[in-house]
């Protein structure tokens, strides 16, 4: 017997949540999308592949740049409006829920799609946890790491973007996904922080 994704109230930003994977090219879709994001908006959940250390200071750069708070993610660290937390590089990362808000996973396990954080593995949890809470926005990126998940999240009654050729640095991962019957649209980098932000 399947179980139904946990879900919360669609009331206000706090029951919401945004998941974004990305890949090469991700470091500065990333600044573009999060340097454009209110403070008053869904928590935000990342994995952007990159090696374990260099998450640290890119998250911390981004943080400088950003009405966000954007934070290398640490074991059970809460997901709430105004904080993006980024996986850190070497470690997965997955949605869980407490008691009225989400928190993240931070765990060592095999690689998935030979990452280590891998998208899969957060957008699966994401369609778990959050189900039609979640927005999942897949970015330029190599392979095919977010497209199984990303579909998750789709079946699971999520919103999903993906990010068009035409701005992506390797428009692999958009791509996979987007074959997979995971997105409901496809829009330019320009346009992903509008759509963000349209979601609450």
């Amino acid at each position: 017997m399947t179980m139904a994704p946990e879900s919360v109230s669609e009331n206000n930003a706090a029951d919401r949540v945004v998941a974004i994977g990305t890949s090469t090219g991700g470091t500065q879709a990333l600044e573009a999308v999060l340097t454009r994001l209110p403070i008053t908006g869904s928590g935000i959940v990342i994995v952007q592949h990159m090696p374990e250390k260099f998450t640290a200071m890119f998250a911390e750069r981004l943080n400088g740049l950003c009405q966000l708070e954007v934070l290398e993610a640490r074991d059970g660290d809460r997901v709430m409006p105004g904080r993006a937390l980024i996986a850190p590089g070497g470690w997965h990362m997955k949605l869980r829920r407490g008691v009225g808000h989400y928190f993240v996973e931070i765990f060592d396990a095999p690689l998935v799609n030979r990452h280590r954080p891998s998208v899969d593995v957060l957008f699966g949890s994401v369609a778990q946890i959050a189900g039609r809470n979640a927005l999942g926005v897949i970015m330029t990126g190599m392979g095919d790491d977010g497209a199984r998940g990303l579909k998750q999240m789709h079946d699971a009654g999520a919103r999903t973007l993906a990010q068009d050729e035409a701005s992506c640095v390797v428009f692999g991962m958009p791509m996979e996904a987007i074959k997979s019957g995971a997105v409901d649209r496809v829009v330019p980098l320009e346009r992903i922080a509008d759509e963000i932000i349209s979601y609450g």
